[in-house]
């Protein structure tokens, strides 16, 4: 099966112990999780590994389900990473991989990454039909020897940490609360593409830009953000929505930078959403929406000058 041989591409060499799952958006809940996992494979000379499924394994097990994904793959391998952890082992969810018994998929961990330990949280259930429970995989743990460790939820406050959570609260604009769970600003990234130019003929030109299908989008509106490009952080004013002073349309993302003069056509950006400025609305006329993001733009000076971010700059990850 594709599993064995992505296994096998990333076989160790010791002992390892290992956190199993998407891990999207590697939010402080993770984080929380990961800490735990890198104690106790450092308690036991191991190596720490994260698995974490290319896709949602809902996406497989029901193909009608739609998910959304606060980070690519890609991102969340590179903040998976920056956790400190000895490998990420990015495998393909497949039919066959959902038809596997618990006992099954922990003997592959075993053959090819050398399992001694899983570290999990309190819901965490794998193999079919989710029968690897908490329960279960403490059974396996001791016919197979391997130590298991259930680590609870972290909770800010009276609100549990999820990549649910974060993607409601995303959906309704929420960018403090998004923000705080995430542990860092929340992006979106994607190339600059063409668009109908409605920006520049207002006196704000605005970059488009294209992210991938499956991206988790704000809630419509208009957002203080940094737009990032190349290793320079510019102040930025995002707008995301469906334009409906003229017409509505399909969702974009437009970007004005402050700052900037130059051609961003084609070229990748990052934008980083630090608050919501208003909701989208539908104007009367071009002139009260130029008049509108005029305010718009004001007020961003005026938030980024609070959180002493310079209008740009070089970034700092």
């Amino acid at each position: 099966m594709l599993i064995e041989d992505e296994l096998k591409g990333n076989a160790p060499n010791r002992d390892t112990w290992l956190s199993i799952g998407v891990f999207d958006g590697v939010h402080l809940g993770h984080r929380h999780l990961i800490e735990r996992l890198l104690e106790n494979a450092a308690a036991s000379g191991a190596l720490s590994g994260i698995i974490t499924f290319k896709q949602h394994p809902r996406q497989v097990i029901s193909p009608e389900t739609s998910i959304t994904y606060l980070t690519t793959l890609d991102e969340r391998i590179g903040l998976l990473r920056g956790q400190g952890v000895d490998f990420v082992v990015p495998l393909t969810f497949t039919p066959e991989v959902a038809q596997l018994a618990a006992r099954d998929f922990v003997a592959l961990l075993q053959k090819h990454l050398h399992v001694k330990g899983l570290v999990v949280g309190p819901n965490f259930a794998l193999g079919k039909g989710r029968s690897g429970d908490v329960a279960e995989l403490q059974r396996l743990g001791d016919e197979l020897g391997f130590r298991l460790v259930v680590v609870p939820y972290h909770v800010q406050g009276r609100d549990t940490v999820s990549s649910t959570a974060i993607r409601n609260a995303l959906a309704s604009g929420d960018m403090a609360s998004v923000n705080r769970m995430l542990g860092r600003t929340f992006s979106l990234s994607g190339p600059v593409v063409s668009g109908d130019e409605r920006g520049r003929l207002l006196g704000f030109p605005t970059a488009n830009v294209k992210v991938k299908p499956d991206t988790a989008l704000p809630g419509d509106g208009v957002y203080v953000s940094r737009a990032i490009v190349g290793d320079r952080g510019y102040a930025s004013v995002t707008n995301v929505g469906r334009r409906p002073t003229f017409g509505g349309g399909e969702r974009t993302i437009e970007v004005f930078l402050l700052e900037f003069s130059g051609d961003l056509y084609q070229q990748q950006l990052r934008i980083e959403l630090l608050d919501r400025l208003r909701a989208e609305k539908r104007f009367d006329s071009p002139d009260e929406l130029r008049a509108q993001i005029a305010q718009d733009v004001e007020r961003a000076r005026s938030l980024l000058a609070e959180a002493a971010m310079p209008p740009a700059g070089r970034h700092n990850q």
